[in-house]
């Protein structure tokens, strides 16, 4: 994320240099033609963007606190904390800080940010038009989250990306126990994946969902649940469940489905074993 920051907000005309703490990432900002930050850089930065794991960000801040200028915005691009996660006293909180997080699966410093959306947070209204700016530079649409909500906006951001993939594994260990190879299940699976998601772009949520739930097929969730592993079954169950929210079904049909639904809870707690 740091790479894809650096190099997207140079092509758009910032000035942008870079203090790595390793000399491994000191090697690989020079190879992307980045330039080293120096002590008048770090002094007179409008922005000190921190990119690192969460679990570092209170250190790397601390680490280098010292060295920015009394004006210096402190900015986390972590989803889940909170902008007390820099600290409390005097020192910090004489700085401006927020938070930039681009809602972008990125896995190298090419990684496009364009077209995507960004998290944003800050303490003060001058740095958060600043941060609106390096959004639109970006070409990233943005928008707040409040401190209070963060964690939950960032599970939500983990389910729409993670989520997605373990969803995706999920279907393919189905595809399995119907005999279908790994690379055969990703390559049909994929394209459905992109179709239900484009559905939604273009329709919303309720009136782009598809399948026996939507339909009100209580048979066909039936024989879905019979043909399923256990734990796959589970996943199913509760996903249907879900999408039941989203339908707009009758509510007889919707009685129909949560029957089903509940016989096969039932059956499931059967049939497990007890743990002793």
């Amino acid at each position: 994320m740091g790479g894809a920051l650096a190099l997207q907000l140079s092509d758009a005309g910032w000035p942008v240099t870079v203090s790595a703490e390793s000399e491994v990432s000191r090697r690989a900002a020079k190879r992307a033609g980045l330039q080293l930050a120096n002590e008048v850089d770090l002094t007179q930065a409008a922005v000190a963007l921190i990119v690192v794991r969460d679990d570092a960000v209170h250190a790397r801040t601390r680490a280098l606190l010292s060295q920015f200028g009394k004006t210096t915005a402190l900015v986390h691009c972590a989803g889940a904390l909170p902008l007390s996660v820099f600290g409390n006293d005097a020192e910090v909180v004489a700085h401006p800080r927020g938070s930039f997080h681009p809602l972008a699966a990125v896995s190298s410093p090419q990684s496009v940010l364009a077209g995507k959306s960004v998290a944003l947070s800050g303490t003060t209204p001058r740095l958060l038009t600043l941060l609106r700016r390096m959004a639109r530079d970006l070409a990233l649409r943005p928008f707040e989250v409040s401190e209070e909500h963060r964690a939950a906006y960032h599970a939500g951001a983990v389910l729409s990306a993670g989520g997605a993939v373990a969803l995706l594994a999920t279907a393919v260990q189905a595809f399995g126990q119907a005999g279908v190879a790994e690379a055969d299940a990703l390559h049909a699976l994929l394209p459905l994946m992109r179709s239900a998601l484009d559905g939604v772009e273009a329709r919303g949520l309720s009136k782009g969902l598809t399948g026996p739930v939507p339909r009100g097929d209580a048979g066909v969730v039936e024989a879905h649940l019979e043909a399923l592993s256990p734990s796959l079954r589970a996943i199913y169950r509760e996903l249907s469940g879900q999408m039941l929210e989203l339908s707009e079904l009758p509510p007889p049909q919707q009685t129909k489905l949560k029957r089903v639904l509940r016989a096969s809870e039932k059956s499931t707690a059967t049939r497990s074993p007890r743990r002793r």
